[in-house]
C-alpha cells in the first residue's frame, strides 16, 4: 500500500489536463485545495479549465497554466524548473496525456505505432525522469500513469494502444521497486470505457483522428465520476487503480483465471465491432 494522500497539502502536476478525465481530475483537486499545474498542448482550453478550478475553490495563486506537448522532451527540464519556480515542490506527477487507436493492425501503418509509443509511453518516461530528481532531493512524492484495461489484456482495433499500455504498466511498476525503498511511490491506473473524446481523439490507420466516439466508451462511467474513484483510491494508498464500471472491468480478473476464456471474449468483440470480415466456412 502507498501512504494515504492528503490532496489539501499536493503540489499536483496534471497532463492531459484540457478535458476529459485529466480536466475533471483538476476540477475536483480544486476543491480539495491542490496546488494545480495544469498541462497539455491547447492553452485556451487550459485556461477554461483553470477558470473552472477558480470557480470551484482555486485561488490564482494555486493554478498554474503550463502548456506542453509531451512530445517535446527537451522542453520538459525547464518547464519542470519552472513548477518548483513556482510551488517550491512537486507532490504529484499525473501522466495523463495520451491517445488512442481504432483500427486492424493489416491496415495500420507503422507511423501510427510510432506516435503510439512516443505519446503514451515515452513522454510519460521523460517527464517522470524529470520530474524524479526533485522528488529525490526531497524525499516524498508520488509519480502515478493513467493507463487502461487496455494495458492489461489485448482489445481489437487497438494494437498500438494496447501495447504502449502495457508497456506504461510494465516500466511504471518497474520504477516502483526502485524508488519505493527511497520514499517514493508510483499508482498506476487502469481506467475501462470513460464517456471522454478518447475515440473521437483516436488515431486511425493512417493516423488521423477517428473522428466518430463508440457504443462502448458513451455507455461508459462519466469523466467525473471517474475523476472522483481515482481520487478515492489515492487517498485511500491504492498503488494501482482499476476505474471503470462496464463488463471491461471484469476482463482483469478473466485474463488472470481463465485467459483462454478472455481470448474468446475478446476475439468475440473483434467481430462484433464490424472491422473483422470473418469468411464463410463452405461445408
Amino acid at each position: 500500500m502507498n501512504e494515504p494522500m492528503d490532496f489539501s497539502k499536493c503540489v499536483v502536476w496534471i497532463t492531459g489536463a484540457s478535458s476529459g478525465i485529466g480536466a475533471a481530475l483538476a476540477t475536483q483537486l480544486a476543491k480539495r485545495g491542490s496546488s494545480l499545474v495544469l498541462s497539455a498542448r491547447d492553452t485556451s482550453a487550459l485556461e477554461s479549465v483553470r477558470n473552472e478550478c477558480l470557480r470551484n475553490g482555486a485561488t490564482p495563486d494555486t493554478v498554474m497554466v503550463l502548456p506542453l506537448d509531451v512530445l517535446d522532451i527537451d522542453a520538459m527540464a525547464d518547464r519542470t524548473a519552472e513548477v518548483v519556480a513556482q510551488f517550491g515542490r512537486i507532490d504529484l506527477l499525473l501522466n495523463n496525456a495520451g491517445v488512442s487507436q481504432r483500427s486492424t493492425c493489416v491496415d495500420t501503418d507503422l507511423s501510427v505505432y510510432r506516435q503510439m509509443l512516443d505519446i503514451n509511453v515515452l513522454g510519460p518516461i521523460a517527464l517522470s525522469k524529470a520530474v524524479l530528481p526533485m522528488m529525490l532531493k526531497q524525499g516524498s512524492g508520488t509519480i502515478a500513469v493513467t493507463s487502461s484495461v487496455a494495458g492489461k489484456v489485448g482489445a481489437p482495433l487497438r494494437t498500438g494502444y494496447c501495447a504502449a499500455k502495457h508497456a506504461v504498466m510494465g516500466f511504471f511498476d518497474a520504477l516502483r521497486t526502485e524508488i519505493g525503498p527511497l520514499g517514493l511511490q508510483v499508482t498506476t491506473i487502469t481506467p475501462g470505457f470513460i464517456r471522454t473524446n478518447v475515440a473521437r481523439n483516436a488515431l486511425n490507420a493512417q493516423g488521423k483522428a477517428a473522428g466518430m466516439s463508440d457504443d462502448d466508451i458513451e455507455g461508459g462511467m462519466s469523466a467525473d465520476e471517474c475523476a472522483t474513484a481515482i481520487i478515492e483510491g489515492f487517498v485511500a494508498g491504492l498503488p494501482e487503480i482499476a476505474v471503470g464500471k462496464g463488463p471491461e472491468m471484469a476482463l482483469l480478473d478473466l485474463k488472470r483465471t481463465d485467459p483462454e476464456a478472455a481470448f474468446r471474449m475478446l476475439e468475440e468483440m473483434a467481430v462484433k465491432s464490424g472491422a473483422i470480415a470473418v469468411p464463410h466456412r463452405q461445408h
